[in-house]
C-alpha cells in the first residue's frame, strides 16, 4: 500500500445513486412469510424479492385505493 494516495484526480462513483439504502421498515409477519417462502422458490433473498416489487410499483406507477371509513361516533 501506499503512504499517499492523490484523491484529487478521483472521479465520483457513476453508480452512487443506484446504491441502496438501508431503512427499517415494520412488515406483518404474513407479509414476511410470504415473501420468504417466495424467496426459497426462487432462490434469491426475500429482501431482494420485496425490494423487485416495490421497485416495479414505483417504475409502474401503481398507486393503492385507499378509503377510509369514518369512525362510529362514541367509539374510542
Amino acid at each position: 500500500m501506499r503512504k499517499h494516495y492523490a484523491f484529487s484526480t478521483a472521479k465520483k462513483n457513476p453508480y452512487a445513486k443506484r446504491l441502496k439504502k438501508s431503512v427499517t421498515i415494520r412488515l406483518d409477519e404474513t407479509t414476511v412469510e410470504y415473501f420468504k417462502d417466495l424467496a426459497e422458490e426462487s432462490a434469491l433473498p426475500y429482501q431482494s424479492l420485496i425490494n423487485l416489487y416495490l421497485r416495479d410499483c414505483a417504475a409502474s406507477g401503481r398507486r393503492l385505493a385507499l378509503t377510509w371509513r369514518p369512525a362510529k361516533a362514541g367509539a374510542a
